[in-house]
């Protein structure tokens, strides 16, 4: 059956699927409110989660809201195009790993059921603001990923560190979506509208440009915040040293792309370069963000002792890596589809390989070796095809070839040096080469050094291993398919540009 035969809100599939899992695995809990049967809640969620990713992967193959077809819905709030359907495959990719290893990871907690639908239900806020086409869409779908965050990371309430961790969120995540909401009512006053093309004509005509140029750098630190970009940074490490490993690989890969999924749509469609007032060069604050970002994550992430906080740090480089897409546009500048979507395709790269390192730190919290680098010496003695995962995943985040990180990294700086930015791309190039430095320390501490004390490892968690096995079997394949993933992310991204 083709599509076109199909009633237009069937393009929401995705999202439908991960709320209706989220429902169904609160029945089953309200159900059998102290069931603790690991295989069948995490069963359910992989399950709804791989059926979202295969329905994306369907939508994005038979080419839905594509060429110029982009599906809208409720009076033009959401938009179902390729660059949508493109983030939401990174989501469900990462929820179908993290499901699978918290089989493991939760099997001697309470309160699993919970625990399950929270994750889905952010993810299906995420999904939302991949195709969110209007500021009020943004905010409503930004606070569904959100709040469940808070208490996902929260999640072991026994845990002094968890506890805190997620109140920090809490309190700085209630600011930032305080600043954020201020921002859409000073672009609603400039302009009257909250949808995206409606807010571009209006802008074009060049009144309030002081309001709305108050309103856009309000908006900008409401997506800083969510991509854990400096100077709104400071939750990111405590949130993720605290947090449960799986839920700090939730957060660092899905809820990061969510972050740059939404901005790059509101920054292109509704502040489009080419009719914008002069005054309102949010270019600049991105170039600003993107240099001052990568630096300071990858200096701090050096300095670390704790392997989780080091990869906390790593994350925050990352993502000042993820917005030279942004930062290296320019007006009518040809080649704007291709550096946006290389940010795309390196945020898909980063969703196997971050993911995968921090499930390799639930493993080793599992077995309780400890959380520094020194805790990790000699490891690779006692689970060498997880260290040999492990191993990938540094070296792929570094960008060493021949690993996925190499050629998202390798296309990000070479599309921002033919977009004219080539100062962009050697800061990236220089904090690459620093990041090896740190990252080369975890492989160094588990293949070279000898263990510091006798390790007793137990049983292999099987939901554990498979998801670093699926995250690293994903990093490795991005190999040979890589060129498919950018010349996909490009071409969806081009169409912004249209």
């Amino acid at each position: 059956m083709q599509m076109g035969q199909l009633p237009d809100w069937t393009a929401l599939a995705p999202v439908l699927i991960l709320a209706v899992t989220g429902l169904v695995l609160l029945l089953i809990d309200s159900i059998d409110a102290d069931t603790t049967n690991s295989a069948l809640l995490a069963g359910v969620s992989t399950l709804g989660a791989a059926a979202a990713l295969a329905a994306t992967a369907w939508s994005l193959a038979t080419g839905v809201g594509q060429d110029g077809g982009a599906i809208t819905l409720f009076a033009d709030a959401l938009v179902v195009d390729g660059m949508s359907l493109f983030f939401t495959a990174i989501f469900t990719s990462v929820v179908v790993m993290v499901t699978i290893a918290s089989y493991d990871y939760l099997r001697d907690h309470k309160h699993q059921g919970e625990f399950y639908s929270l994750v889905l239900f952010a993810a299906s806020g995420m999904a939302l603001m991949a195709s969110a086409n209007s500021l009020a869409t943004v905010l409503v779908s930004l606070e569904l990923a959100s709040l469940p965050s808070y208490v996902l990371v929260a999640y072991l309430k026994e845990n002094r560190g968890s506890v805190e961790a997620g109140l920090k969120y809490f309190l700085i995540g209630a600011l930032s979506a305080a600043v954020f909401t201020f921002g859409i009512s000073l672009v609603y006053a400039a302009t009257g509208s909250l949808i995206f093309a409606d807010i571009a004509e209006a802008l074009s005509g060049g009144e309030f440009v002081g309001i709305a140029g108050l309103g856009v750098l309000m908006v900008a630190g409401g997506f800083a915040f969510k991509t854990a970009s400096v100077p709104f940074h400071f939750w990111a490490p405590e949130a993720y040293e605290g947090a449960p490993a799986p839920v700090s690989a939730f957060l660092s890969s899905a809820s990061k792309a969510a972050g740059f999924a939404v901005a790059f749509r509101v920054f292109v469609e509704a502040f489009p370069l080419a009719t914008i007032p002069e005054g309102i060069n949010w270019v600049l604050a991105f170039q600003i963000l993107a240099v001052v970002t990568m630096t300071l994550g990858n200096f701090a992430a050096a300095t670390q002792e704790n392997v989780k906080r080091m990869l906390a740090y790593s994350s925050i480089g990352h993502a000042g890596y993820a917005l030279i897409g942004l930062a290296a546009l320019s007006a009518g500048g040809s080649a704007n589809g291709n550096v946006l979507g290389a940010s795309m395709a390196h945020l898909f790269v980063y969703g196997f390989m971050n993911t995968g390192a921090f499930l390799f730190i639930a493993m080793v919290e599992r077995w309780g070796v400890g959380r520094t680098f020194e805790d990790y010496n000699g490891l690779a003695t006692q689970a060498p095809v997880a260290c040999v995962a492990m191993s990938v995943f540094m070296f792929s985040l570094a960008g060493l070839p021949p690993f996925g990180g190499f050629f998202s990294k390798y296309f990000l700086f070479f599309e921002a040096i033919e977009n004219g930015f080539w100062w962009l791309a050697a800061i990236g190039a220089l904090n690459s080469v620093l990041s090896l430095f740190y990252y080369s320390r975890v492989v160094r501490a588990m293949w070279f050094e000898d263990p510091s004390g006798s390790f007793e490892l137990g049983s292999q968690p099987v939901g554990l291993y498979a998801a670093v096995m699926i995250a690293a079997v994903g990093t490795v394949l991005l190999l040979p398919g890589f060129p498919p993933v950018i010349e996909t992310a490009q071409t969806v991204a081009g169409t912004l540009f249209a």
